[in-house]
C-alpha cells in the first residue's frame, strides 16, 4: 500500500499514530449534534436549516462548516421525486375571480388557502383536504376520505373554524375544482364571512402556497413509506402536522416555525 501511493513505511505508521488535531475533535462533537438535530427534523434537513438549529441553540459554526461535515459524513435531507396526476379541466365560473393575486398580505386571518389531493392506503386511492393560513404557513385544518367531494373540504374547513374564528374581511382561496364550487362548500363560506376566490385559468402558481406544503409533506414524509391502511396513514398525516406546525423551520418565516412566527 504505501508503494502504491508513494509513502515510507516510517511515514505512514506515524500518520497512523498521530493524535487527531483540535480540528478534527471539534468536528466530530459537532457531527454528533448535527445528527442529533437531523434526527429531531425526521430527516428532512439539509445543511441550511441545520445550521439554523445550530446558531438557535447557541453553536458558533460557519454554514460551509456544516456543509463540510454533512458531505463528508453523507447525511442529506431525504428527497423524493413526486408525481402529480394531471385533473380533468374544471368547468369555469365566471361568478368566483381571483380576488388575491394582488392583495398584499400582511397578517394572519387575512388569506386562507386550500386543495386537495390524492395518496393511497393499501393500494386504496384516498383524498387529503388541507386549509392554510397564507401569511403564518400554519396548517389549521385537514379531512382525510375516500371521495373528493364537497364533504371532504366542508370538514377541513370546519376544523379550522374550530381552531380559531377570524373576525373581519378574510378571503377563502383555492383551485377551481368543484368540491370547491359546490353550493354546498359556498354556503359554508358564506356562513363564515369568506370571500371566495379562485385560481385564474390557466395560472396554477396562484395557490402556490398549498401546492408547496403537499411538496414537502410528500417529499418528507409521505413518499418514504408505505401505508398498508388508514390508520396509519392518519396517523403520519397527524404527526406531520403537528411536526410541520410546530417545529419545522421555514425560510420564509425567518427560520421560525408557523407556530412561533404567529407568537411573534
Amino acid at each position: 500500500m504505501c508503494e502504491l501511493y508513494g509513502v515510507t513505511r516510517g511515514g505512514y505508521y506515524a500518520w497512523r499514530e498521530r493524535p487527531p488535531s483540535e480540528r478534527e475533535i471539534v468536528d466530530k462533537a459537532l457531527l454528533k449534534k448535527i445528527e442529533t438535530a437531523y434526527d429531531k427534523s425526521q430527516h428532512t434537513y439539509g445543511s441550511p436549516r441545520i445550521h439554523r438549529v445550530l446558531r438557535r441553540a447557541g453553536e458558533t459554526v460557519g454554514r460551509r462548516r456544516v456543509e463540510r461535515i454533512m458531505r463528508e459524513n453523507g447525511i442529506k435531507a431525504c428527497s423524493s421525486t413526486l408525481y402529480r396526476r394531471t385533473p380533468g379541466t374544471s368547468r369555469f365560473f365566471g361568478s368566483v375571480k381571483n380576488q388575491t393575486h394582488e392583495l398584499e398580505i400582511t397578517r394572519k386571518d387575512q388569506v386562507w388557502v386550500g386543495d386537495v389531493t390524492y395518496l393511497k392506503a393499501g393500494g386504496q386511492r384516498r383524498y387529503l383536504s388541507t386549509v392554510m393560513d397564507r401569511h403564518t404557513r400554519r396548517l389549521l385544518g385537514w379531512s382525510y376520505g375516500a371521495e373528493r367531494t364537497s364533504a371532504l373540504t366542508r370538514r377541513a374547513l370546519q376544523q379550522a373554524l374550530n381552531l380559531r374564528r377570524p373576525a373581519g374581511e378574510i378571503y377563502f382561496h383555492t383551485d377551481r375544482g368543484t368540491e370547491y364550487l359546490a353550493a354546498d362548500f359556498k354556503k359554508a363560506l358564506k356562513k363564515a364571512d369568506f370571500i371566495q376566490s379562485m385560481n385564474r385559468p390557466r395560472r396554477m402558481n396562484d395557490n402556490a402556497h398549498m401546492e408547496s406544503w403537499y411538496k414537502s409533506m410528500k417529499s418528507d414524509m409521505y413518499h418514504r413509506y408505505k401505508f398498508e391502511t388508514d390508520g396509519q396513514l392518519r396517523g403520519a398525516i397527524r404527526d406531520y402536522i403537528r411536526f410541520y406546525n410546530n417545529e419545522r423551520l421555514h425560510s420564509s418565516l425567518g427560520y421560525q416555525s408557523p407556530v412561533e412566527f404567529e407568537a411573534a
